[in-house]
């Protein structure tokens, strides 16, 4: 019976074989499309998570378990340097840099401002961030020198300095001490973030803790992974290194920036909206189609509940023709898309002023779409759904057609 139904909706679909072909072209145009620009969104994430965080803040960072929320200048890692020398050699990852962080007013001849300065290990520090390839002017810190500093162009703009300048800084110590000194500029950043370019400046961590008074403590080993998807595996491999009773916390890129997750989820919330209209359509387009078939069958279902056949049975040949319909859409139109999209995963996508726009902020030039199992099934999934859900109200029409009124239409 089961071959019988098959036989039957097969052949049914191709009576009117240039109306499912249209329904199937809607179905894999749509495929295609959410595969596509699913697995594009993926991979602009991917980007748009590595950039953020590539920027400053690193996939990963240790800390004092209170620092992230009371950014104090007693908080602090001891031995800083030692413990990332000794994270670089456990891990066998060079992309660990040391930081401390302080608050203070720096002056220049005509201005005053508050700034967070940044102690950092010049050497390493260009594995972890993007600043230092975001000099504009001059040139980034050598490691080991000292009264030297790098600051944002709107902090240079606002305190009226160029490279070659001195700046003036005043603070508080580690040990409440007065930490001032006398710096020259001899680089100048530009982020495109504002706040890293307005309140930011660099000097180097030694230089940083003899200002200070930090001694050989820190505020933040900061980490950056190979790639996004190595984070959670290196996540877990720090997380063996740590003492339960040690006084260092493990941050994620969740933590430290949870705006960041908060603006994907926006963005796919918004996207969303245009996939599900573009779902909708295609479902109204099989309920079209499928209710249009069952009109004009009016007939041929009235002789056949004549011969015996039940409406339920009826309205099962009707889902399946539906299911066999949805069903050649969803193989072509993932199989098209999964070809589409790997294509475009090897050379790139960029759109008129993105690579421009790479140059000027150490972007990549191309995205590239991230291809996964969710990529390829979660849109064609729904599209497959939803015509499914759409053949409800053709079959249900059954239910209330008359064997005798049926036969009469033509």
């Amino acid at each position: 019976m089961k071959d019988v139904s098959l036989r039957m909706a097969w052949r049914n679909l191709w009576r009117h074989g240039r109306r499912t072909w249209l329904t199937v072209g809607a179905m894999i145009f749509s495929n295609t499309l959410l595969v596509f620009a699913i697995s594009l969104q993926f991979g602009s994430y991917d980007m748009m998570i590595d950039n953020s965080l590539q920027a400053f803040s690193g996939h990963l960072q240790l800390q004092h378990p209170r620092y992230l929320d009371e950014p104090k200048m007693r908080y602090t890692v001891p031995d800083v340097a030692d413990s990332t020398d000794n994270l670089r050699d456990k891990l066998g990852l060079n992309s660990i840099s040391a930081r401390a962080a302080g608050f203070a007013l720096a002056s220049s001849d005509e201005r005053s401002y508050g700034i967070q300065i940044f102690g950092v290990d010049a050497k390493h520090e260009p594995l972890v961030s993007t600043l230092p390839g975001l000099i504009r002017q001059g040139r980034y810190l050598v490691p080991g020198a000292s009264a030297e500093i790098v600051i944002g162009s709107v902090l240079a703009r606002n305190l009226k300095v160029e490279t070659g300048d001195e700046l003036s800084f005043l603070g508080s110590g580690f040990d409440d001490s007065f930490a001032a000194a006398v710096v020259r500029v001899v680089g100048i950043f530009e982020s495109g973030i504002t706040d890293l370019d307005r309140s930011v400046a660099q000097v180097n961590l030694g230089y940083f803790q003899d200002i200070f008074a930090m001694q050989q403590r820190g505020h933040a080993i900061v980490i950056r992974a190979p790639h996004i998807d190595a984070v959670e595996q290196l996540q877990i491999q720090l997380a063996t290194l740590i003492d339960d009773e040690s006084s260092i916390a493990l941050r994620h890129w969740d933590d430290l920036q949870p705006g960041l997750k908060q603006a994907i989820q926006a963005d796919m919330t918004s996207a969303w909206f245009m996939y599900i209209v573009l779902i909708v359509l295609v479902a109204f387009s099989v309920l079209n189609t499928q209710l249009m078939s069952v009109l004009e069958r009016t007939h041929e279902f009235g002789t056949m509940m004549a011969l015996g056949l039940k409406p339920s049975q009826l309205a099962r040949l009707v889902i399946l023709e539906t299911g066999m319909m949805t069903g050649l859409g969803l193989l072509l139109g993932i199989t098209l898309g999964a070809v589409i999209t790997w294509y475009i995963s090897q050379v790139g996508f960029s759109y008129p002023g993105m690579a421009e726009m790479a140059v000027k902020f150490n972007l990549p030039e191309r995205l590239y779409p991230a291809i996964s199992f969710i990529s390829l099934f979660l849109g064609p999934g729904i599209v497959a759904f939803a015509s499914l859900l759409a053949s409800i109200y053709p079959a249900l029409r059954l239910n209330r057609l008359l064997p005798i009124e049926a036969m009469r239409a033509v």
